[in-house]
């Protein structure tokens, strides 16, 4: 590829009111970096939403392009560890925030920032996962490394619908632990039934003010929502169990006390997909290529073209989106 390439940029004028618009680039656009990658697939996460609609600050410089995940091929490498034509997956590290992101032909990154597209996996099955799948294997390790196991009692998986959750309940119910969907869509519930799911709660079970202690009902949980949910969940956890918190799509506040904590001694496992070292990336992906049902990868996730993005952005942040969306260029 020469010449110039397609993007979407994000943009902020003086008065710093957000736009966002497909442009062309030329490489001399591109940020530093000791590797340059074809992309041959992205997805559209819940960050990106945000990043597109601008509802949250998640774009911490101008101009930029967003996309916070991708799968592509080396086209030219000055680090050590990769060659023309290897197959990379590229997780956080800033991307889609500081550094340019994964919605354009072609990106330039620290080779540090990447991991190795795990044999047998396509760019497109890769981020079916992305980083909203990754993020669920990080928090189902957490569990497991505090003994949350399958026979602990079942685990609160919330925001079920979404991507993180969609995942979550697939790689949950694969290695046996009996799974609880909340979701706010109960019309989706065939769809997280058919990922694993053993029972199916409305999301207005958690969505109130929590008790300081209510009735124990799950050993562990995983949650992508934060705020009452997040507090309710704690809540209900029983003696000794842990939640695994990973997102804020109901708020960054946590109303909550420290009941669960000192009372039961429940713990809160913090989940940071971004920065994450390399080495639990690369546990990760080895495990989400060995321990995730693929049938099942295919059934949560769409796929669009590049020129879909933009849409898929703003439908995210609406609620408007089921499991995974691929982006193929």
């Amino acid at each position: 590829m020469t010449g110039t390439f397609k993007a979407i940029l994000v943009t902020r004028d003086e008065n710093k009111k957000q736009s966002v618009a497909v442009t062309s680039l030329s490489e001399a656009d591109l940020m530093d970096g000791d590797v340059t990658v074809t992309i041959d697939a992205t997805t559209v996460n819940y960050k990106d939403g945000l990043a597109i609609t601008g509802l949250a600050p998640v774009v911490r410089r101008f101009p930029l392009i967003p996309g916070i995940d991708f799968a592509g091929t080396v086209r030219d490498s000055a680090h050590p560890d990769w060659k023309p034509g290897d197959k990379v997956i590229l997780n956080g590290w800033g991307t889609g925030e500081t550094h340019h992101g994964a919605f354009a032909e072609i990106s330039r990154v620290k080779g540090d920032w990447l991991v190795p597209l795990p044999d047998g996996m396509s760019a497109r099955d890769a981020m079916a996962v992305g980083t909203a799948g990754y993020t669920a294997m990080l928090a189902v390790m957490a569990l497991e490394r505090h003994g949350i196991d399958r026979d602990r009692g079942p685990v609160v998986v919330t925001g079920a619908a979404g991507g993180v959750g969609s995942v979550a309940i697939a790689i949950l119910s694969r290695l046996g632990y009996r799974v609880i969907a909340s979701t706010g869509r109960l019309s989706e519930s065939d769809y997280l039934t058919d990922l694993g799911a053993s029972e199916i709660i409305a999301r207005e079970e958690l969505s109130g003010p929590a008790r300081p202690l209510a009735k124990e009902r799950w050993a562990g949980g995983i949650d992508a929502v934060g705020s009452h949910t997040l507090a309710n969940v704690l809540s209900m956890t029983s003696y000794g169990g842990a939640v695994a918190a990973c997102g804020l799509a109901g708020g960054m506040d946590l109303p909550t006390s420290v009941a669960p904590f000192i009372l039961r001694g429940v713990s809160l496992l913090g989940i940071d997909s971004v920065m994450a070292p390399k080495a639990l990336r690369l546990e990760a992906w080895r495990r989400i290529a060995s321990e995730l049902d693929h049938r099942k990868l295919a059934r949560l996730s769409t796929t669009i073209g590049f020129d879909g993005i933009l849409q898929a952005g703003r439908d995210i942040v609406e609620g408007k989106i089921r499991g995974r969306v691929v982006v193929e260029m």
